[in-house]
């Protein structure tokens, strides 16, 4: 762990070097106060020597300036240390997070991981500052002031020196249950960045169902953790504190008595007795600071281990003999059975699509059709049986080159908060304006935008916020044209929209298909009775398979569900007749 911690400061050895070599002048400039303190209890006053009094406190005046540079550096360099090793950290964990699976993302919440990017990557950035230069400054203090104090008087150092080990026995017994408890309050703090992400994000859900008082309870279960959590951290930290606080300030007892003695028996001058107390200091100060830092090490070490943890994740990775294909779209499943936290989802399904052909799924919610798209570009790995795409299985297939010949429409369609321009562009990067607006034309959405002040530099706002349902379906079926994929996948592209809507973005998905190998996940059955063929999909397997005609014939399970959804929509229309008279 700890080497691993230290890879992040080669990049910056040079400027660390001297961070360290600073630190170092820092403690021995602090070693010179004493020194001229004894010099002229001894000495100098005695002696009445004014002159040199005066030429020792300029001295000194030039020295402390010198170190009031150096801490500047030290403050400044070392925290831009700090800054850029955590800014290289979340760096790493932003490629990682790039590149886990899609089963990481279902079982972590996205508040838990910016709170890994965040707060976490602070505090290990504090100690990556900090802690040598604390550790570098407080070990050369302590060596130091062993030395200088015995040459005061070795056997009363020899007596405060001795309480070091009881100091570290007790600090080591208590440190591991500070980390623990640390640990423990920086996990209560991913909980309540989950449950504030997920009220913000359903403000308006909750809103429309009146639930801000449960939304309130659901987070103040969350802060009542995190104050559990924080207060065994603190009991912990001020056990912690306590304890060897009451150890250095022993410390200053045994001085004070063990030097009367001496002073008592001759063995030391009153001199040197005040050097002695002045310069205890110089010993307890380091210790407290080597104190604080175990409390810093224990902070920064849970956060950058939540931070190796996700880094040691298993990655997204391609198959040892995957290679780059230009695919043409023949696509096939032979015997697919999948299954997901041991919970079978997909049982034995097996069907073909011919190059430029569309097969349509349907049946009841939960069945298994988004799976089936899921597993086409690969994002989950089927647990039996295997895909194939132009007769080559998929895991032979580099995942790059496979979805970047996939276009995907959905349901909830995702926008980044930016511009317009900016969300079609991620259809294609490289996409010229033309054909930026000839693919908004084929998406239906070309006039809109160009109704807005700021045409395709309109804001969307976080998620899409300031679009409608069906602006947002249409900028992503834009989004898909720029792509200009080989195999199209629409989940429910056209699902809960009105009607007038609905005709504006199917004619959109009809040019959109032409020519390309589409699935089509639909609810509406009505759009997809002209699909080459219709696989009914329930409880994980295909009940029904055909076209529409030949489905409707046999009058099973396929043919129900057109006839229950057709006397529905008549039924509507009726309603909506007699409701504009």
């Amino acid at each position: 762990m700890l080497k691993r911690f230290i890879q992040y400061y080669k990049p910056f050895k040079v400027m660390f070097a001297l961070d360290m070599l600073a630190s170092f002048f820092i403690s021995v400039i602090g070693m010179i106060y004493p020194i001229v303190t004894r010099k002229m209890l001894n000495d100098l006053i005695p002696n009445q020597n004014y002159r040199m009094v005066v030429v020792f406190g300029i001295f000194l005046f030039g020295l402390y300036f010198i170190r009031m540079l150096l801490k500047f550096f030290v403050q400044y360099y070392g925290h831009i240390i700090g800054v850029h090793m955590q800014a290289n950290m979340r760096k790493d964990l932003f490629h990682k997070l790039e590149r886990l699976p899609f089963s990481y993302y279902d079982q972590h919440e996205t508040g838990q991981i910016m709170t890994h990017m965040t707060s976490d990557l602070f505090d290990v950035s504090e100690l990556a500052h900090h802690g040598p230069e604390n550790l570098i400054i407080s070990t050369v203090m302590i060596v130091f002031s062993f030395l200088y104090l015995s040459s005061i008087n070795v056997s009363l150092t020899l007596i405060i020196f001795s309480c070091i080990p009881l100091l570290f026995v007790i600090s080591t017994l208590l440190k591991n249950k500070m980390r623990l408890a640390f640990k423990e309050a920086k996990k209560s703090v991913g909980v309540i960045n989950g449950s504030l992400q997920s009220s913000i994000t359903g403000i308006r859900v909750t809103r429309a169902f009146n639930n801000e008082s449960l939304e309130a309870k659901k987070f103040e279960k969350g802060n009542v953790e995190f104050v559990k959590a924080r207060s065994k951290a603190y009991k912990s930290m001020g056990l912690f504190h306590s304890t060897t606080s009451f150890i250095t300030d022993i410390f200053n007892v045994i001085c004070l008595v063990a030097g009367g003695i001496f002073l008592y028996r001759n063995e030391i001058t009153f001199g040197d007795y005040s050097a002695f107390i002045v310069s205890i200091n110089l010993f307890i100060g380091p210790v407290t600071t080597l104190i604080g830092f175990m409390e810093q090490y224990q902070n920064g070490m849970s956060g950058f281990e939540r931070f190796i943890e996700i880094l040691d994740q298993e990655e997204e990775m391609d198959h040892k003999d995957a290679q780059e294909y230009d695919l043409k779209g023949n696509i096939t499943f032979k015997e697919v059975s999948f299954a997901y936290e041991q919970r079978k989802i997909l049982d034995n399904i097996s069907f073909h699509v011919p190059l430029g052909k569309t097969l349509a799924l349907v049946g009841p919610s939960g069945g298994g059709k988004t799976t089936i798209c899921h597993l086409i570009p690969n994002f989950y790995a089927v647990s039996s049986g295997e895909i194939l795409i132009d007769d080559i299985p998929i895991y032979k297939i580099k995942k790059a080159s496979l979805r970047r010949q996939i276009g995907i429409v959905q349901q909830d369609v995702f926008l980044f908060n930016g511009t317009i321009l900016d969300n079609l562009l991620y259809g294609r990067l490289d996409a010229t304006m033309e054909e930026v607006i000839q693919a908004s034309k084929d998406a239906n959405i070309y006039e809109y935008i160009m109704s807005l002040p700021d045409g395709f530099d309109s804001q969307v706002g976080e998620r899409g916020v300031k679009l409608s349902g069906g602006q947002k379906q249409r900028l992503s079926i834009a989004r898909v044209f720029l792509k200009n994929p080989k195999i199209l996948i629409l989940d429910e592209a056209t699902s809960a929209l009105d009607n007038t809507t609905e005709l504006l973005i199917q004619s959109a998905l009809d040019r959109l298909t032409k020519g390309r190998t589409t699935i089509v996940v639909a609810h509406r059955l009505s759009t997809i009775k002209h699909a080459d063929e219709i696989a009914l999909v329930v409880n994980g397997s295909i009940q029904e398979y055909g076209k529409h005609e030949e489905l409707m014939l046999h009058q099973q399970g396929y043919a129900t569900l057109y006839n229950l959804q057709f006397k529905d929509d008549e039924l509507a229309s009726l309603n909506q007749g007699y409701m504009m008279r």
